[in-house]
Order: structure tokens, then C-alpha cells, then sequence
């Protein structure tokens, strides 16, 4: 079939069912203060949007904007933001979190998936402290360049950290927390943003500043943080490996996943150039997969775009500035719910179901709001009220499907694919293209809302149409199976087995062996 499927030829599978765990306390603290990454991120997708359609930010910044907009402050006006400075405002930041990306790929294999946690928590303090002191656009910048490296290091890091603490059955789940962190990032900012829009004049430095306070406690929460035991066996550090699994599965029994991690980290060592590894022809799937085609197709959606300038657009169909505020807290809300469904669910209904079923409802509204701007939506003047609030509606209804498919799993299935030899490479590139695809749409979304108008939207929904059959046609289902064992899919899928062949892993031993005979091997 199209996903592929999971088979036992060969005697692959003999090792996965001896893995034993328990959900223990200390699993879910570690998951738990490793999530609050996604708070960074989400943080920042929600505030941005808020703090530059607050009239005292434009006035400071971007007087021209400001009297645009007071012109049409009552009217529809496709261009009425459109300004290449207003939008590098946004796309600093993902340009910044793009370059860091690679020295996220470096402290995270060589010290660990906690370390780049803790530099990206410094960094977003910082980020976030000079754009409240901001009294020019070149502080904005720097301070957004900032935030911008936390957010690099953080998204590197804490997918590949919540995946590798996981049990298989549980991963999808556990890993999603960076999504619902992320979702609530997003509705908090923008409850902030709704508050702090009348304080005036300096609401928005209280909007821009409160950005230390999840990375003040990503920063408390990760000095406690365990390292994985999968990054402390890639360190040579077994003994110390051995106590966090056994301490993380609450069982002594975990020979059999032990030796799975040796044997993986024993692979990886071997690789010594792992970004020119990942381009060799038997990692083809996880690369156009996992390292390209997801994330890119991610942020190609349309989602952020919304989540970005939720508050500009609300305000550019003619909403106030409060009501555009409102109606991005929805959006945000609904983001949140979704991440709840897609957490209690993915592990039981797989991935390639949340893509698809998803994917077929956000084509379907991305196109009624295109039809229906091209409609009832014209240059100067008033949008009717029922127009404005079924927009709201089916812009709701868009982002409640984005958040239980394409949100979350852009996260969890390239963080599946990699093997450990490319794990850290693989996730740099992931997160290299989310925040290159990121900061593309950030800075071109509001000049092609102005050249395209309702066109932009026909665009979006051509490319949910097209990312839809990419997942149909080469995306094999992952739920539940072992993080080290997921090579095992593309030998029995119609088109990548032509690229990965009969090539075996050392994971596929036929008989399980013990770390100690590992060792003398």
C-alpha cells in the first residue's frame, strides 16, 4: 500500500518486545520541564503578530504604517501593512534561529541534548530583555536575533530530547507536549497582547519583555534536567547511561534496550561526516521526509502565517484593534484544543490518518476563505459583520485541523525517522527549513496578501492539496514502533525499498545480545 508497512522478515523485531517500562514520576518531570522549549517558540509566533498592530509599537517605529492605518482604520485595504521593515521585524528572528541551527547540530551531539536546552534559554532572556529596551529598530533587530538563536537551540534540541525519552507506545504523546507547549505560548501572548494594548505607551515593552519568563523557567527547569540515556551512550558515558534508563523506565530490566542504544551509538560513531552522510542514497527517505518535505510543507500550510499576523489581518478585514485581538485569542485557543486531541489520539488512529483526514478539511477552508474574500471582500470598503465573523469561523475551524495534524506531527514524525548516526544532523536540518520556510512566509506573506489579495489563499490551498499526496503516497506509519527499529519501514515500502535495498542495521540482530558481549565485539 501507499504508507508502507511493518513486517518481522528476517528476524529484525526479536529485541523490541523485551523493552520494559513504567510511566514514573521522574519520566514525566524530565517530559515535562523539557516541553516548556515549545513555550519559547510559541511565545514569540503569538506576541508578534499583537505587538505590531498596537498603535503606540507603530508610532514608535513605523510612523508610515501608523498613519496608513488610522487613514483605513475603519476599511478593508489588502496593503494596508504592507511594509518590508514591519515584516523583517518577524523574519529576523527565524533567520537567526536558521544559522544557529548548526551550532545546535554541535553542542547537542558533543554535549548533550540539556546543554543546547540551557544556551537556547540564555539567549531568548537576553533576546527578549534588549526588545523591552528597544529605542530603535536596529535594538528590535538584535534583540530579535536573539530570540532568534534560543528558538534555534531549543527547537534542535527538545524534539530530539522528548523523543528519546519515550517509550515507543507512548512517543507520539510525549513528544507533542513541545506542540501544546507551543499552542499555549501562542493563547497566552496574545491574552498578554489583549491586556497590554491598553497600556499606553508602553503596553507593548511589557508584551516584548514578558518573553523572559518561559525562557527564565526553561532555563531553572533544565539545571534539573536528566540527560537522555541515548546522548549519554553517544558520549561514552555508559554507567551513567544505564542508571538514567533504569531511573527513566522505573525497571532494572532494560538489557534489551540498553544494547539497542550501544549498538545505535556504535553505528554512529562510525559516521564521521553525519550532514554528508545524510545526502548517501540509502538515507534518501529520511531526508526528503524528515529533513525537507515535512517541514518545509509545515509552514507552507498557511498556519503561521495566520498565527503571525492574526491581529494585522483581523485588523486589515476591518475589525478594530480590540476585536482583531479577540479573534486571535480564538484562533490561539483553538490551537490549544487541538494539540489536547491530536496528544490523546495520534498513538491510537497513527500519523498518516491526522495528515490526511486534517489535510482534506484545511483544503476545503483555506478555499471558502478565498472564494468568500473574492466575493464580499473589496478595496475600501466595510467588510459586513456576519462576513467578518464567518471568516473568524472558518479561519478557527483551519487552525483547529492544522493543530491536531500539521502542527505536532512536523515535529514528532522527522524526529522518528533519523537514525541515531544522523539523529543530530537530520534535526538540524528540520529545524534549518522549518525557520528558513518560517521566516520566507513571515517576510513575504503581507506583500503577497497586497499583489495576490484572496489569491494568496487559492495558493495555500493548492499546496495543502499537494502536501497531502506527498504524505499519501510517501509517508509509512510510524506509530508505536521502536525509535531505533523505524529503518525497518522503508525495506517493506513501495518506493523508498528501491533506494534502501537489503541493507541491515546493527540493531537487526538476529539474536539480542547483552551490552557486556556488545563491548568485547
Amino acid at each position: 500500500m501507499a504508507g508502507g508497512g511493518f513486517g518481522d522478515e528476517g528476524g529484525n523485531l526479536k529485541r523490541a518486545h523485551l523493552y520494559e517500562y513504567k510511566i514514573t514520576s521522574y519520566f514525566i518531570f524530565a517530559c515535562l520541564v523539557a516541553a516548556t522549549g515549545g513555550s519559547l517558540f510559541g511565545y514569540d509566533l503569538g506576541v508578534s503578530g499583537g505587538v505590531t498592530s498596537m498603535d503606540d509599537f507603530l508610532k514608535d517605529f513605523f510612523p508610515k504604517i501608523y498613519e496608513m492605518k488610522q487613514a483605513h482604520l475603519h476599511e478593508t485595504d489588502y496593503c494596508k501593512y504592507d511594509s518590508q521593515l514591519l515584516t523583517l521585524f518577524t523574519s529576523s528572528l527565524y533567520f537567526a534561529g536558521l544559522v544557529s541551527t548548526f551550532g545546535a547540530s554541535y553542542v547537542t551531539t558533543q554535549r548533550g541534548r540539556r546543554a543546547s536546552i540551557l544556551v537556547g534559554a540564555v539567549s531568548f532572556f537576553l533576546g527578549g530583555l534588549i526588545n523591552a529596551a528597544a529605542v530603535n529598530i536596529g535594538m528590535l533587530i538584535i534583540g530579535r536575533i536573539l530570540l532568534g538563536v534560543g528558538i534555534g537551540f531549543g527547537n534542535h534540541a527538545v524534539p530530539l530530547y522528548l523523543s528519546e525519552m519515550a517509550p515507543a507506545k507512548y512517543r507520539g504523546a510525549v513528544n507533542q507536549l513541545f506542540q501544546f507547549t507551543t499552542c499555549m505560548g501562542v493563547l497566552i501572548a496574545n491574552l498578554i497582547n489583549y491586556k497590554t494594548d491598553k497600556i499606553h505607551p508602553w503596553g507593548w515593552r511589557l508584551s516584548l519583555g514578558l518573553a523572559t519568563v518561559p525562557a527564565t523557567l526553561m532555563f531553572v527547569g533544565g539545571l534539573a534536567l536528566p540527560e537522555t540515556p541515548s546522548s549519554l551512550v553517544e558520549q561514552g558515558k555508559l554507567e551513567e547511561a544505564k542508571r538514567v534508563l533504569i531511573k527513566v523506565r522505573g525497571t532494572a530490566n532494560v538489557e534489551a534496550e540498553f544494547a539497542d542504544l550501544i549498538e545505535a551509538s556504535e553505528a554512529a560513531r562510525s559516521i564521521k561526516h553525519p550532514f554528508r552522510n545524510l545526502l548517501k542514497r540509502k538515507n534518501r527517505p529520511q531526508l526528503v521526509l524528515g529533513a525537507i518535505g515535512i517541514p518545509a510543507f509545515q509552514q507552507l500550510t498557511g498556519n503561521n502565517s495566520i498565527l503571525f499576523y492574526a491581529p494585522v489581518m483581523f485588523q486589515t478585514l476591518g475589525f478594530g484593534s480590540g476585536a482583531s485581538l479577540i479573534s486571535s485569542v480564538l484562533t490561539s485557543g483553538m490551537l490549544v484544543v487541538a494539540s489536547l486531541v491530536s496528544m490523546a489520539l495520534v498513538d491510537r488512529f497513527g500519523r498518516r490518518a491526522f495528515f490526511l483526514e486534517a489535510g482534506t478539511e484545511m483544503f476545503c477552508y483555506m478555499i471558502a476563505v478565498a472564494i468568500t474574500l473574492a466575493l464580499k471582500f473589496g478595496e475600501g470598503e466595510k467588510l459586513p459583520q456576519s462576513i467578518g465573523w464567518f471568516l473568524v469561523v472558518i479561519i478557527c475551524l483551519f487552525v483547529f485541523a492544522y493543530g491536531r495534524s500539521w502542527g505536532p506531527l512536523a515535529w514528532l514524525v522527522p524526529s522518528e525517522l533519523f537514525p541515531l548516526e544522523t539523529r543530530s544532523a537530520g534535526q538540524s536540518m528540520v529545524v534549518c527549513v522549518n525557520l528558513l520556510f518560517t521566516a520566507l512566509i513571515a517576510q513575504c506573506f503581507l506583500v503577497s496578501l497586497c499583489v495576490l489579495k484572496y489569491g494568496v489563499f487559492f495558493v495555500f490551498g493548492g499546496l495543502i492539496f499537494i502536501m497531502s499526496s506527498f504524505i499519501f503516497c510517501l509517508l509509512p506509519e510510524t506509530k508505536q514502533v521502536p525509535i531505533e527499529e523505524v529503518y525497518l519501514l522503508w525495506k517493506d515500502h513501495w518506493f523508498w525499498k528501491r533506494y534502501v535495498g537489503d541493507q541491515t542495521s546493527l540493531s537487526s540482530l538476529e539474536e539480542p545480545l547483552l551490552p557486556e558481549e556488545i563491548r568485547r565485539r
